[in-house]
């Protein structure tokens, strides 16, 4: 079964090189400057087998990968929905709408009655998936007979694939696991130490299994790939964007504003649907502030010392 992947950042692009050990690959872009080798991820020569496009409209592969920053999914959304719609849709993006408040798989539901959508997501690296190093992901998919064809469809002897129906929870891990990175690098950049890291972590993530339960999540998601899984590699590693910023912001250091940092505008949306449905979100309250400037990174971790102690 043919595979396109949607979107030829470092993400979309180390996807499609895994997905061509399966078969051939479309890769699509905006604009792609580049052939033979995505400068966003150097060493890694595109296999014979992916055709690099930037034509939507010749891609007629049933099965479509959505490797579109969550941010800039409604405008793709806008422009193209009616060229995806009734296909497999599987969303690769982390994170939260800040204009709707709507997670990706919802915008593409929204977008795309006839199709069917899934997500995939979980601890992942684009320069790893593209050399081929061990990765498991988690497949969602409310439709468990689709979702048990996509799982073999996409899966390689590389990408081990674990699969589940739970299409919130899979989507709120992998989408707060970024803001609690961003804390978790910040303690970080500020001299805090690994031990405030690991509180932030730990604290971080019970904050996701309580944001992802309000919402309908069931909790054994959150404790997988797709949440703890996720958090341990983000928070805890340099080659992590969000992390990095984190960094930059404990450091109060300028970061690259090219570089696409899902957890900032996460944050801001989780904090404000956090408040509006009564969930107690302190540290994603706080990295929201970060993010906008509100607040500075002594006076986050302030707040966050000086709350009222309680039983864990």
């Amino acid at each position: 079964m043919s595979v396109a992947v949607l979107g030829a950042g470092a993400f979309g692009t180390a996807l499609a090189v895994a997905l061509s050990a399966s078969g051939p690959v479309t890769l699509w872009g905006r604009r792609i400057g580049w052939r033979g080798e995505n400068p966003h991820l150097p060493g890694v020569a595109l296999p014979a087998n992916v055709t690099v496009t930037d034509r939507l409209d010749d891609i007629g592969a049933p099965i479509l990968l959505i490797a579109i920053p969550a941010q800039a999914l409604a405008g793709f959304l806008g422009d193209h929905a009616a060229a995806l719609d009734g296909r497999a849709l599987v969303s690769c993006a982390k994170g939260i709408d800040l204009g709707s408040g709507r997670s990706p798989a919802g915008m593409l539901a929204a977008a795309c009655p006839a199709a069917t959508v899934a997500v995939l997501t979980g601890p992942s690296f684009a320069a790893d998936i593209a050399r081929g190093l061990p990765t498991a992901l988690t497949l969602a998919c409310a439709d468990a007979d689709a979702g048990l064809r996509l799982q073999h469809a996409l899966a390689t002897p590389a990408l081990r694939l674990y699969r589940t129906t739970d299409v919130t929870g899979a989507e709120l891990g992998g989408a707060l696991k970024n803001v609690i990175a961003i804390a978790a690098g910040a303690a970080i950049g500020a001299g805090l130490g690994d031990s405030a890291r690991a509180a932030i972590v730990t604290r971080g993530f019970a904050e996701m299994a309580r944001f992802a339960a309000a919402r309908g999540a069931e909790p054994d998601t959150l404790a997988g790939l797709s949440g703890l899984g996720d958090l341990i590699l983000t928070a805890t590693s340099a080659q992590s964007r969000n992390f990095r910023f984190g960094v930059a912001l404990g450091q109060g250091a300028g970061f690259d504003p090219t570089v696409t940092v899902e957890g900032a505008a996460t944050a801001r949306a989780v904090a404000a649907l956090a408040a509006r449905d009564g969930v107690e979100m302190p540290i994603s309250a706080l990295v929201a502030g970060l993010a906008e400037g509100r607040i500075g990174v002594k006076q986050a971790m302030d707040q966050l010392l000086a709350r009222p102690l309680k039983e864990e």
